[in-house]
C-alpha cells in the first residue's frame, strides 16, 4: 500500500487479513515488520490487521520537531480516517500501548476493544535503568556509549548477542535467547532493514519519558485487555496492575515466563487476544 497524507508526513502501511479491523501500534523505534510473524499470522486469520510504521520510524516520514504520545494518538485517528475506517479493535504494544491509550481516551468513538501489552501509563515507571539509557539517547551519547551501558546491564547473556545486539536483555530474558537464537536473531534483522535515526529514537524517548495518562485512565470505557511480562525488564510487571486497576473493568493477564517484546509464551498471547477480540 502506498504512503497516505496524514497530518504534516505520509504515513506507511500495509493491511492483512480480512474481517473487522484491528489498528496495530508498534513500540519505539520499531517499524511494522517487527511485529511477530507468527502473531502476525494468527491474527490476520480472524481480523483485518492495519500495521503501519509511526513518525520517524520504518518508512513512514519524519517530523524533524519535538512531539507527544498524543500526537502519534492523532497520527493513528488520521490514519483510520485515511483508510476509511470508522471504528476498530486497537492494540498497542510499549510505546504504541501508551499511543492506544491516548487514542482510546481521545477519540474513544474510533475504539471498540482495547489490548495494551508490554506498556505503562506513566513515562517515569519505566525501569530506572532503562530510562537512564533512553535519556542518554536523547542527549546525544555515542552509539558505542549506548552500547556499552546495555552490555552493563546484560551481563548473564550470550556474549554473542550482546556484541551483536547489546539492548536484546530489554526484548529476552536470556533463557529464551539461549534457547531461540533463530527467533532472536529474526527479530534484529528484521529490525535492522529500515533502523530509526539517532534523531528520530530522541524525539520517540522524549515522548515516552514525559507521556502520563495516570490521572485519565478512568476516561478509558472500551472493554480493554493487559497484558504484561512477569519478567519484563524495561517496563516492571506492576505497570500491568496499575494500568487495569485504573481502567475501568479492564481484565489484566501476567505472562509468567516472559519479558517485554512477549515471545515466551507467544501462543498464550496470541490465544488470549483472539479469545477476548472475537
Amino acid at each position: 500500500m502506498p504512503k497516505v497524507k496524514v497530518n504534516d508526513i505520509q504515513v506507511y502501511s500495509e493491511v492483512k487479513g480480512e474481517g473487522f479491523p484491528l489498528v496495530m501500534i508498534n513500540g519505539a523505534n520499531e517499524h511494522l515488520d517487527c511485529w511477530n510473524p507468527r502473531l502476525i499470522e494468527a491474527l490476520s486469520k480472524k481480523l483485518k490487521l492495519v500495521l503501519f510504521d509511526n513518525r520517524d520510524a520504518g518508512r513512514t516520514d519524519k517530523s524533524n520537531r519535538e512531539y507527544t504520545v498524543k500526537m502519534l494518538a492523532d497520527d493513528t485517528s488520521g490514519l483510520m480516517d485515511a483508510l476509511e475506517i470508522s471504528k476498530a479493535h486497537v492494540l498497542g504494544f510499549s510505546m504504541g500501548g501508551m499511543v492506544a491509550q491516548e487514542l482510546a481516551i481521545n477519540y474513544q468513538e474510533k475504539v471498540s476493544k482495547l489490548v495494551l501489552c508490554s506498556t505503562t501509563c506513566k513515562g517515569n515507571l519505566i525501569n530506572p535503568k532503562a530510562a537512564e539509557i533512553m535519556l542518554a539517547v536523547e542527549q546525544g551519547c555515542s552509539l558505542e556509549e549506548i552500547a556499552e551501558m546495555y552490555r552493563s546491564l546484560y551481563k548473564d547473556y550470550p556474549k554473542e548477542f550482546i556484541r551483536k545486539y547489546p539492548s536484546v536483555g530489554n526484548g529476552f530474558t536470556a533463557d529464551f535467547v539461549r534457547g531461540n537464537p533463530d527467533c532472536v536473531n529474526l527479530y534484529f534483522q528484521r529490525f535492522l532493514e529500515h533502523p530509526i535515526s539517532k534523531e528520530g529514537a530522541q524525539r520517540q524517548f522524549h515522548a515516552v519519558r514525559e507521556f502520563n495518562s495516570h490521572g485519565r485512565l478512568q476516561q478509558i470505557r472500551v472493554p480493554t485487555l493487559v497484558l504484561h511480562g512477569k519478567k519484563d525488564f524495561a517496563m516492571p510487571p506492576e505497570n500491568g496492575s496499575i494500568l487495569a486497576g485504573g481502567i475501568p473493568n479492564a481484565r489484566l493477564v501476567y505472562l509468567e515466563k516472559s519479558a517485554h517484546i512477549l515471545a515466551e509464551e507467544i501462543d498464550e498471547v496470541i490465544r488470549t487476544i483472539i479469545e477476548f477480540l472475537l
